[in-house]
């Protein structure tokens, strides 16, 4: 039987959606996390790559989510050669800060999206190897960001490397450029537990000094593109036996525009899903 295929976002909590998303009244952090939990059964916390939460706040997370809900987290900036080479003590600073969120079973996998300076190569592989020890028994999703390991002709080594080591490859939707720190459009699962990120196409601004990361990924997803997925969602989802589908599109609303968008699609074409709900606002108030 296929896997049911799960929408969510990357945060809950990103400015565009406070600004965008959220309805009036729905103002504080237990109340935000409710209303996303009402919409959809996963998301992606990114906020750990720039600054480990404390315990309480993982904490609190996994008592405001219904049992049933899953949460994804990206790895520390430290863990990804974005601040050195990785040890065991930055994996260990991780798996403490996420430690209540891990005991209560909410916690399914890490994005490990590496640094575009980390190439194809034995050294890396290696390093690959390591991380899978460390995170046990969490899923290492694995996103990169140097097109050398998919390369047509390094596809099918990488790929199974991956799936030999017990490592998840993150398939990504980003624009097609010529740029080394873009993967191209793959979908490929090498573990039970398959994701896909969606970045937005804007060619323009992936690379561009000094913007946020809403600049970076300001696009609005439309039908025609999102369509480009139906097929190989259904193929992932045949091959493993989680399937992910999240959005990074982070300027204001659109990732979860995106996501309901991308739900009529699969509800179309006979796909199991869950999330991209698009309910009416649960509380409003005037203040």
């Amino acid at each position: 039987m296929a896997a049911t295929v799960r929408l969510g976002t990357c945060s809950w909590a990103d400015e565009g959606l406070l600004k965008a998303w959220y309805p009036r009244g729905v103002s504080t952090a237990a109340a935000r996390l409710r209303y996303y939990a009402e919409r959809f059964d996963v998301v992606e916390v990114d906020s750990p790559y720039y600054a480990l939460p404390d315990p309480d706040v993982t904490r609190r997370w996994a008592e405001r989510t219904p049992d049933e809900f899953t949460f994804h987290v990206k790895a520390s900036a430290a863990m990804t050669f974005h601040e050195g080479e990785p040890t065991d003590a930055a994996f260990a600073a991780f798996r403490g800060a996420l430690e209540p969120l891990e005991l209560s079973g909410k916690l399914k996998g890490v994005l490990l999206q590496y640094h575009p300076r980390f190439v194809k190569s034995s050294e890396a592989k290696g390093e690959l190897a390591r991380a899978r020890g460390r995170l046990d028994p969490l899923v290492p999703l694995v996103e990169f960001r140097h097109r050398s390991w998919m390369e047509p002709d390094e596809r099918s080594d990488t790929l199974g490397f991956l799936e030999e080591h017990g490592l998840s490859y993150v398939s990504v939707d980003a624009p097609l450029t010529r740029a080394t720190n873009v993967a191209p459009r793959v979908a490929a699962a090498t573990h039970a537990v398959s994701v896909i990120r969606f970045h937005g196409r804007n060619a323009q601004t992936w690379n561009i000094r000094g913007g946020s990361a809403a600049d970076r990924f300001d696009w609005m997803y439309s039908a025609e593109e999102l369509d480009e997925w139906v097929a190989p969602i259904q193929l992932l989802a045949e091959q493993a036996d989680e399937v992910y589908a999240l959005f990074n599109n982070n300027r204001d609303d659109f990732a979860p525009r995106s996501a309901v968008i991308f739900r009529g699609l699969l509800d179309g074409a006979g796909i199991t899903t869950t999330g991209g709900i698009d309910l009416p606002p649960t509380e409003m108030t005037l203040f």
